[in-house]
């Protein structure tokens, strides 16, 4: 089980959940062991995943591949998907939707082993995530990695699978959402929250001073206006294939932009990045739903 230690010089409220959730993110990361100390120890870039780094959204693959091998039932994803929806679109003015949130999500993992779902992370990899990866962002977190930096991915994908994502790119490790285990099975809760929005800043903020991290020499890339927070904890903040509200904002602030999508592509591509996780958690639902009716 994760446990967290509270106290300290931290002005921050104990119960604040983005920081609970920041901090066993945090926690969490691993670093490869194979990997060499980096030439330039004090900086770092910070990617998200979905539709920053790989096309579309992580947790619909991901859920669609716990699907496929039974991992859970249908009624599990249509739960979560209207549960996660409800959270995203509403969730930061009814604390209600949050905490129900918080309370639904990866709660269909409940009784599994944390091997089972690794071992299902990098099935669904291979067969469907590494096709999705942006050849140029991918680019991107090479130059950081030849630059002799580290790179974690930022997500709020379950730390297990974003774990497999960053092994399987060649990255340094991962910050994801982190759920509650004891004796490695699910409890079917969360430590704090989903790693999203403010939790993702705390994330980062609490990996820097563990790593020894100048923030002001760190990059972070997102697509979405929800990491503005992390974005604007860095000195080097860049919108990838950004959403309507982090393209403005980033003009207005003189971040970089760089857009991987083209035509009527970019528009499709789009609509998940403005919805975010829940919506491409509902879309699984409405999929699945769609297939029992055709059978």
């Amino acid at each position: 089980m994760v446990r967290l230690r509270r106290g300290g010089s931290d002005p921050r409220p104990a119960d604040n959940e983005a920081v609970t959730a920041g901090v066993a993110a945090a926690a969490a990361a691993e670093v490869e062991a194979a990997l060499e100390v980096p030439i330039d120890p004090h900086a770092a870039a910070f990617f998200d995943v979905d539709n920053t780094i790989m096309q579309g959204a992580s947790i619909f693959h991901l859920a669609r591949g716990l699907y496929a091998r039974k991992f859970v039932t249908f009624r599990d994803i249509a739960r979560f998907g209207r549960q996660q929806a409800r959270f995203r679109l509403l969730g930061r003015e009814n604390p209600a939707h949050v905490r129900e949130a918080r309370e639904s999500a990866l709660s269909f993992a409940a009784g599994h082993r944390v091997e089972e779902l690794t071992a299902i992370g990098e099935e669904v990899f291979d067969e469907v995530m590494a096709a999705k990866i942006w050849p140029g962002t991918r680019a991107l977190a090479q130059m950081h990695l030849d630059a002799g930096q580290r790179v974690w991915l930022v997500t709020a994908t379950p730390v297990e699978v974003a774990r497999v994502i960053a092994a399987r790119l060649g990255l340094t490790g991962a910050l994801g959402t982190v759920s509650e285990t004891v004796d490695g099975v699910y409890t079917g809760r969360l430590v704090g929250e989903i790693l999203h929005g403010e939790a993702k800043a705390e994330a980062v903020r609490a990996l820097a001073a563990r790593e020894g991290l100048d923030l002001d020499r760190c990059a972070a890339y997102s697509d979405s206006a929800n990491d503005i927070p992390l974005l604007s904890l860095v000195g080097q903040p860049c919108a990838i294939n950004p959403d309507t509200k982090l393209r403005a904002h980033a003009r207005a602030n003189g971040w970089r932009v760089r857009d991987y999508r083209t035509g009527r592509k970019a528009a499709k591509i789009g609509l998940p990045t403005a919805a975010g996780l829940g919506a491409a958690a509902g879309a699984v639902s409405a999929t699945m739903a769609a297939r029992r009716r055709r059978h």
